[in-house]
């Protein structure tokens, strides 16, 4: 039986990144500690972008769907993000830390907020930030999915998230993806070795 896991809830304002990173961090993650990553998938209501699928990148739901999930507490929390729902599962995060996962989670910053709230000393909070906020604007520009007012209202919601980096445990700012992956791998090595994850190793020794 493998020791406690972690949730990772890592946010940040869109166009930072965080896909790209959590995907060279699983990478790095499996070096480390074969089969124990893991992934959060979250549910929301925006239309998929070109190439993602269901289930893989999100749970697609109707607003209706979503709205049935909050009703019935299927999901541990809801935000509304530039129009549309987003909402993390509660039972599959709780079953993965048992079984010693580190799961990886790209959330809105209520969400972090509300994972760390209800599971506490089995998660952590990183804010990724970007190198500076005219390279984001290039970064939104640059994917070609949404028009300048789009785009705008972006930068100004990446402003006021940005402001609320205090009250996250960590930041880490996202200038090279490879370094910005080492950088959360030092959070995630650190908080792996506190005792309340280390519980079956002490009990190995005898």
């Amino acid at each position: 039986m493998a020791d406690r896991g972690l949730i990772v809830s890592v946010s940040g304002p869109s166009g930072v990144g965080k896909g790209t990173v959590l995907k060279r961090l699983t990478e790095l993650i499996e070096e480390k500690w074969p089969g124990r990553s893991s992934y959060s998938i979250s549910a929301t209501t925006r239309s998929p972008r070109p190439g993602e699928t269901d289930g893989v990148e999100y749970h697609f739901r109707t607003r209706e769907e979503f709205e049935k999930m909050i009703e019935t507490g299927e999901i541990i929390e809801y935000d509304l993000y530039v129009g549309n729902y987003y909402g993390t599962p509660a039972a599959p995060l709780a079953e993965k830390v048992g079984q010693g996962k580190i799961v990886l989670c790209d959330i809105t910053i209520e969400g972090s907020l509300a994972i760390e709230k209800k599971f506490d000393e089995d998660s952590v909070t990183i804010m990724l930030l970007p190198p500076s906020y005219s390279e984001l604007e290039a970064r939104l520009k640059g994917r070609g999915t949404e028009d300048e007012a789009k785009v705008a209202a972006r930068l100004a919601k990446a402003r006021e998230e940005i402001a609320r980096t205090g009250e996250f445990e960590y930041a880490v700012q996202n200038i090279e993806v490879d370094q910005a992956a080492a950088d959360i791998m030092k959070i995630i090595e650190s908080e792996m070795l506190k005792t309340i994850r280390q519980t079956q190793t002490i009990k190995n020794l005898d």
